[in-house]
Formats: structure tokens, C-alpha cells, sequence
């Protein structure tokens, strides 16, 4: 709306069904196409995913790299999940001072939820920023099983319900489907 300023908000895309990071890459790309700057950080995944090739050839868009894969929480050895929460804690605050810093109009914290349920990520720690963080800036969470606190935080909730997935039927992630 003309004259009055622009607030950003905080967006949860959650539940056990396909599109939680696809709905976020939608919010990048429909902001990037407005010629607003996305920054987006990704947790518990790694780097070989269609989406991170697609997404670097959009104006504005950038994708922090997430140069450690510790694999599934729950295969992780206790000095691996140490270890782990180190990485992603760091790999938070790096991207949130950028996000600030730098003046991004949008930040893609893909899956944070988890990493927060996991305790990997300290959830204070992004509750506090999320309270804090510039008025421009547009904030998007990603993962499954937000805590209340969470939502209650959050501008827009959305959540993904799966009905029906070929993981059901014992079939593997499909290059270019599923990552």
C-alpha cells in the first residue's frame, strides 16, 4: 500500500507432507521477482538438491552453503550431535547478522524447526531474533512440529498434510522430485 511503510512477517511452512521447502522457494522466488533480496540458510540437508541449482541462477537470491552433512538426527553419535549443534547454531547466527546486516528484504531458515526440536539450534535463540529482527525483514521457518511457542510467534502458519507418498510403498527420493 502507497505511503505506509512496508512490516515484515514470520512464516511457518510445517507437517509431514512434500513442499515445506518448496513453499519457501516460492516466497524467494515471487520476492526476488519484485526485486527484493532472499537470503536463504539451510539446516540438517545437504547441498545436492535440484532446488540449489535452480535458485542460483535467480537474481537476488542467495543460497548459503551448508558445507557439513552430520546425516539423520537420530543415527548420530553423541559427539556427532555435538558437534552438529555447534555447526548449526553457528550457521544461524551467520545468516541472521547477514540477513540484517547486509538489508535482505526476505530470510529462508530451512529446516529450523527440526533443528530446533532437536535442540541443535537453540530456539530461545531464534525466538529472541524473531522479536527483534528489522521491520522490512520477512522471515520464513521451515520444518515439521513447530512448537507452540513458535506459532504463536508466527504471522502465517501453513501446514502440509500428507495423504499419500511413495515412501509409503518403500520407494527412495527421486533426483529432481524429491531433491
Amino acid at each position: 500500500m502507497e505511503g505506509k511503510p512496508f512490516k515484515g512477517c514470520v512464516h511457518i511452512y510445517c507437517g509431514d507432507g512434500k513442499g515445506k521447502t518448496s513453499a519457501a522457494i516460492g516466497l524467494a522466488v515471487r520476492a526476488a521477482g519484485r526485486k527484493k533480496t532472499v537470503l536463504m540458510a539451510r539446516f540438517l540437508k545437504h547441498d545436492d538438491s535440484g532446488e540449489l541449482k535452480g535458485l542460483s541462477q535467480i537474481q537476488g537470491i542467495i543460497v548459503m552453503p551448508c558445507e557439513k552433512n552430520f546425516g539423520f538426527f537420530y543415527q548420530m553419535t553423541q559427539d556427532q550431535k555435538k558437534e552438529a549443534k555447534e555447526y548449526y547454531g553457528s550457521l544461524f547466527r551467520g545468516a541472521w547478522t547477514r540477513a540484517v546486516e547486509e538489508g535482505f528484504d526476505v530470510l529462508i531458515l530451512d529446516e529450523i524447526v527440526a533443528a530446533c526440536r532437536y535442540g541443535l539450534v537453540s530456539e530461545q535463540e531464534v525466538i529472541q531474533e524473531l522479536g527483534r529482527r528489522p521491520r522490512k525483514l520477512e522471515v520464513a521457518l521451515t520444518g515439521r512440529d513447530p512448537s507452540q511457542k513458535l506459532v504463536e510467534l508466527a504471522d502465517y502458519v501453513s501446514r502440509i498434510r500428507k495423504e499419500k507418498h511413495p515412501f509409503d510403498r518403500g520407494e527412495g527420493a527421486r533426483e529432481g522430485i524429491e531433491f
